[in-house]
């Protein structure tokens, strides 16, 4: 099992991960080399050789794959983005790439999303070189830019342009998973992600006549894209029921002694108490209004505005999802995928899921494993297209009071040190036998 020197350098390496700024703005303004060299140096020592590539320069992801004791069976994969949401100091209670442990807390961006989960990983194959450890099959290891943006630099460049890398991989695991979800009731709830909505970011245009401010105007753009945002914006999209999403209620209600009638999910909901927090963004599929863009000068009409809305689909539900949006957005304004990738779906009676559960329950006794899906997405989108499954699994034991989702993105991200003892250990369990 993991070592003392495991838990130390998984609170190190999360420290020095965070100090290197990889904060990704969006159209290609981040640099993830600094952190991939600092992972692959850290794997070379361990005897695992990495490989560095690069898509665009600066852009730098790292791939090695270990060796396993059974040469028939197939590869796991597990990956990690390198790349960070950026932030402001100004509004952090410690800086937030400073990497600060305080009070028995790791400080930072990325704290939770997700360079905890790449320490782990990397204290994780450390220490069985030490031990002598091998894994059951064959383990690829990917750190990953451009996550928190297309991953056009980042996974989707991996599986398109070096799929090769990834032969024999079947299944992985990746971030968002295996968290201490406290129920607000006493219980520790494990959810490990098996699913995740598909993504639809969309950009919305409308055409008009442009003319003086002062003029009637029958044809304004931006009165016939505000329409349009309303009525996306206010839509009661219906309920979908994926695979994961059943068996998550249906778990959670066996767990909490509610009858499971899937025929009134939003009162079954209510009956859940803040547990149906894990479920009630992946019932439907949703459709938010984000940004707007119009006009130059008050005193003008433009002849052109746009919006833009962060649509989420279920598995199974993107041709709806298409057909609906072409009734709320009318004849008079066109839209188009600024972004899209595919819903997931992944198998919640598979062994590699009992495997997880078991790995959990192993350290965490007093928890409830459960299975969720994912209402975001993750670089298993772009991997899907190896035909690789993947599931949510990066492990933490978290007190009250840290609330796991909301730290994803948010002001003073951190992560307690004892988090990080556990969820190294959990993964040193896991991957020996996975």
């Amino acid at each position: 099992m993991a070592d003392a020197q495991a838990r130390d350098e998984v609170v190190r390496f999360t420290s020095d991960l965070i100090r290197i700024d990889t904060a990704n703005r969006g159209g290609g303004d981040c640099r993830e080399r600094p952190a991939a060299e600092y992972a692959a140096a850290l794997l070379a020592e361990a005897g695992v050789e990495p490989t560095l590539l690069e898509r665009t320069p600066g852009r730098t992801n790292v791939v090695a794959r270990i060796e396993g004791a059974d040469p028939a069976a197939d590869a796991l994969l597990v990956h990690g983005h390198l790349d960070v949401v950026p932030a402001e100091a100004a509004d952090w209670s410690v800086h937030p790439f400073s990497g600060e442990v305080r009070d028995g807390v790791v400080w930072g961006r990325g704290a939770i999303d997700m360079k905890n989960m790449d320490a782990m990983i990397l204290a994780v194959l450390r220490g069985w070189a030490r031990q002598g450890v091998r894994p059951r099959r064959d383990l690829v290891i990917a750190f990953t830019a451009d996550e928190e943006a297309t991953a056009e630099d980042g996974s989707g460049f991996l599986a398109d342009r070096h799929p090769g890398l990834f032969e024999g991989c079947t299944e992985a695991i990746g971030e968002s998973g295996a968290f201490t979800f406290h129920d607000g009731a006493g219980r520790e709830l494990y959810p490990i992600a098996a699913g995740e909505r598909g993504t639809g970011w969309l950009k919305l245009t409308a055409r008009g006549r442009a003319g003086h401010g002062s003029k009637v105007n029958r044809d304004n753009a931006v009165t016939r894209l505000a329409a349009a945002v309303a009525r996306i914006g206010e839509h009661p999209w219906p309920l979908r029921l994926t695979p994961t999403v059943r068996a998550a209620l249906t778990e959670l209600a066996a767990l909490y002694g509610i009858e499971t009638d899937l025929r009134d999910v939003d009162g079954l909901l209510e009956k859940l108490g803040p547990a149906a927090a894990l479920v009630e963004a992946t019932v439907r599929n949703s459709a938010n209004p984000t940004m707007l863009d119009a006009g130059y000068k008050i005193n003008v009409i433009p002849g052109e505005a746009v919006a833009f809305v962060d649509g989420r689909y279920l598995a199974g539900a993107e041709d709806e999802f298409r057909a609906t949006l072409d009734e709320l957005t009318g004849p008079d304004v066109d839209w188009e995928f600024h972004h899209r990738e595919v819903a997931l779906q992944a198998p919640v009676d598979a062994p590699l899921f009992a495997r997880m559960r078991a790995a959990v329950e192993e350290f965490a006794p007093e928890g409830h494993v459960v299975p969720y899906c994912m209402s975001g997405g993750t670089d298993a989108k772009q991997f899907s297209r190896l035909g690789i499954t993947g599931y949510g699994f990066a492990p933490l034991k978290l007190p009250q009071g840290f609330d796991h989702q909301a730290l994803f993105h948010g002001v003073d991200e951190r992560v307690p040190v004892e988090a990080l003892h556990f969820g190294v250990g959990v993964l040193d369990r896991f991957l020996r036998t996975a």
